[in-house]
């Protein structure tokens, strides 16, 4: 009789508990090592991540430990994944950032970076939300100073 992969528990900071496969936690930089060392502990909290984000993390780590997903399927996922509110995909950076799943992270600042591209700094701060923080006359001293950022 074969024996079912082992499980792991994550616990978000929120106190949400999450049962995954072996091949899912391996993604999560923290656990993987105590898990690839063949740590009889199953069981590992994830500071600063909230349940409902580290539910989304657990989705990606899924479908990316899947071996029978087409890249075409990946694909798809991914633009779907990144279709988010600014808060969860700001929430999911930091995420990735702490859990080190490189994939996710490249993929939710690449997403950032294409909200960004082409707006003016005005643009940008209405995007995000952002007060301005500078006088014009020291937003013009930095535009002098940096001119070849805005070429």
């Amino acid at each position: 009789m074969a024996s079912s992969p082992k499980k792991i528990i994550l616990k978000s900071i929120d106190g949400e508990t999450f049962e995954v496969d072996k091949a899912v936690a391996l993604q999560m930089q923290p656990i993987n090592y105590p898990i690839e060392e063949d740590c009889a502990d199953t069981f590992f909290p994830v500071p600063n991540v909230k349940g409902s984000i580290l539910s989304k993390v657990i989705e990606y780590c899924k479908m990316h430990a899947d071996d029978h997903v087409s890249n075409v399927q990946l694909k798809s996922f991914d633009a779907q994944f990144v279709n988010v509110e600014q808060e969860v995909l700001f929430d999911l950076i930091r995420a990735a950032n702490y859990l080190g799943i490189k994939g996710l992270l490249d993929m939710t600042c690449q997403t950032v970076a294409d909200m960004i591209k082409g707006k003016t700094p005005a643009e940008i701060r209405r995007t995000f939300n952002l007060r301005d923080q500078f006088t014009p006359e020291e937003e013009e001293e930095v535009r002098r100073e940096n001119a070849w950022a805005f070429e």
